[in-house]
């Protein structure tokens, strides 16, 4: 019978009291705290360097996730059928509710002091594809959807408001590449390298936990040498389009961010080019590409919608929001 890792414990120097499962994992109760029981799906040579950067945000007073080894001193136990766990320190605590402005906020202080101590010496295997790349590729991948329907037809809601669309964001797509070409963003890059300059990759809402007046941050599997404006990014990005791009809470967690660990001219200036890429335009036409093209779900239309219905207030804030420096 499939224990989901209880076996694995067997492993560790604990005494546990009581395990339950949630969202596809184990929480451990025992006389030594709260673990979190995965089954591991990774390399064991990033996990060894990611276990590297929670000991040192540990070290600096930041609640994370670190892993705890087993008896042997492994980071990966095996089951009884040969299956890879892990075992990683957890807390008892909420996820940041996006509805609250005074959580949003906190989630970015806590972004900016955390980012002050992710660094590592750089490992090339791990460092983010450039941007420009990226953009170039999206912007190509844009064209090429665009000539896809164009050659069979539109049929459905979502084609026919993607042809009627996407020009214009496609010529957002190109402003922000060529805004990007003529920044500093390779000296940006190059600060990543020299300094091992680290992200979370996957910050958001769900991997930042209330704890009274303390926030534990989770879930660092994508992590990555990059630029730390696009943790930031990521982050402001999936909230501000629940507030309709709203200038005033999209100030307010720049400068959360800024009093914590100041924001350069350069970083600025790239964040706001990130701000002017249709980042999520591209995700819903590519999703639409790489899966059943003959069954589109109304809720994918729906998502374009109401993206669409939004891109007023998304350049809007582009202007208003990121338009000078300082702020």
């Amino acid at each position: 019978m499939y224990d989901y890792g209880l076996s694995t414990l067997e492993q560790y120097s604990l005494t546990v009291l009581s395990t339950a499962r949630t969202r596809g994992a184990l929480l451990c109760r025992c006389e030594e705290g709260l673990f979190i029981l995965k089954e591991f799906k990774g390399t064991e040579k990033k996990l060894g360097k990611q276990q590297e950067l929670l000991e040192g945000l540990s070290d600096a007073g930041c609640r994370v996730d670190r892993y705890l080894p087993n008896k042997e001193g492994n980071l990966v136990s095996r089951d009884r059928d040969n299956i890879p766990y892990t075992l990683q320190f957890w807390y008892e605590g909420r996820e940041c509710d996006t509805r609250s402005e005074e959580d949003i906020l906190r989630s970015v202080r806590t972004l900016a002091q955390m980012h002050k101590y992710m660094k590592l010496p750089l490992v090339q295997d791990y460092m983010e594809p450039s941007l420009e790349d990226i953009y170039q590729r999206h912007n190509q991948e844009l064209r090429k959807i665009r000539k896809f329907i164009r050659k069979k037809g539109a049929s459905c809601q979502f084609e026919k408001l993607y042809l009627a669309t996407v020009e214009d964001y496609l010529e957002k797509g190109d402003m922000a590449l060529g805004l990007l070409r003529d920044s500093a963003y390779s000296k940006l890059r190059q600060d990543v390298t020299e300094n091992g300059w680290i992200c979370h990759g996957e910050y958001n809402q769900h991997n930042v936990l209330m704890i009274r007046k303390e926030t534990a941050v989770t879930s660092f599997e994508h992590w990555g040498f990059d630029m730390q404006m696009a943790d930031l990014y990521r982050f402001m990005r999936k909230i501000l389009e629940k507030y309709n791009w709203d200038v005033r809470l999209g100030m307010k967690m720049l400068s959360a961010y800024h009093k914590e660990k100041s924001i350069s001219e350069d970083e600025w200036q790239n964040i706001r080019i990130r701000f002017l890429y249709p980042e999520k335009y591209w995700k819903l036409a590519n999703y639409y590409y790489s899966h059943n093209k003959a069954w589109i779900s109304e809720k994918n239309t729906q998502k374009l919608k109401k993206l669409t219905g939004q891109k007023e207030a998304w350049q809007n804030f582009g202007t208003k929001c990121l338009e000078n420096y300082p702020f």
